[in-house]
């Protein structure tokens, strides 16, 4: 099978096999009659009036920013320090331990300290949670980025007493770049998590907000339609992110394929 054809059957894969759960989806709701899960048509409908018109920009649109800034400052977080501790031995011996620990907690367990701690249910609380649970993706990927650099490239821009940040620019950055961008992807389908999270326990507005309410007052339709929204907006910033990442890698992907096996 050549390449083109193999691609050609990927994308329809892709098309068809979500297609085809919807249409299963449809057929066995309406035979079911079950009043716990709506036809796909019900949804669609209550998907089309909640979320293209009435409540867009007072519940998606604070969802996105709070998705947004809490995705910019944990990558901004996680490269400033794993850089440092990627390249020093001793620290990272310090700083790994905590690492570990802080990204082995579950965050429902650290989202009422983050409400006492800030003093706050608004966007900063929110923005902070997702920052910090997605931090540790980005930060360990750098940390493993660095390590993988080779030394003797740094050392030999040591000895030609090229200036610190000289050689992080020039050569630990670009050089960690692939796994950075890996750990960032991670981060982001863990945002959207982070983001539903924090809006379902401490939020008056936002998407998890209306799952919430619509849980609590039963209306099944609203609810299935912001579940609808969630797995969207997870699988179009996971789709744009991809785009972003084959321009900002594309130097890449160029030197592998020019490296002989």
């Amino acid at each position: 099978m050549n390449r083109r054809l193999y691609n050609g059957v990927a994308i329809a894969a892709e098309i068809l096999v979500p297609l085809a759960i919807l249409a299963a989806w449809q057929l066995w709701t309406v035979q079911a009659d079950n009043p716990n899960f709506p036809r796909l048509s019900t949804i669609l409908v209550e998907f089309r009036d909640m979320w293209l018109f009435s409540q867009f920009t007072t519940h998606v649109v604070p969802s996105l920013v709070r998705i947004g800034l809490g995705f910019g400052i944990a990558v901004v977080a996680g490269v400033a320090l794993g850089i440092p501790i990627g390249l020093s031995r001793s620290t990272r011996k310090l700083a790994m331990p905590h690492i570990e620990y802080w990204r082995a907690m579950p965050p429902p367990a650290l989202l009422p300290i983050s409400i006492v701690l800030l003093n706050d249910i608004g966007d900063k609380q929110k923005v902070a949670f997702i920052a910090f649970f997605c931090m540790f993706p980005v930060l360990l990927n750098t940390i493993e980025g660095v390590r993988g650099i080779d030394p003797t490239l740094i050392d030999t821009m040591r000895s030609y007493r090229i200036p610190p940040l000289e050689r992080v620019r020039r050569i630990v950055l670009p050089g960690a770049l692939p796994q950075i961008v890996a750990g960032m992807r991670t981060s982001l389908s863990l945002a959207v998590i982070m983001m539903v999270l924090a809006e379902y326990f401490s939020s008056t507005s936002g998407v998890g907000y209306v799952l919430l309410i619509s849980k609590n007052t039963f209306e099944l339709g609203p609810m299935w339609a912001a579940i609808v929204l969630i797995g969207l907006l997870g699988y179009l910033l996971n789709l744009l992110f991809l785009l972003a990442e084959r321009r900002a890698l594309a130097w890449h992907r160029g030197w592998r394929a020019s490296t002989p096996l």
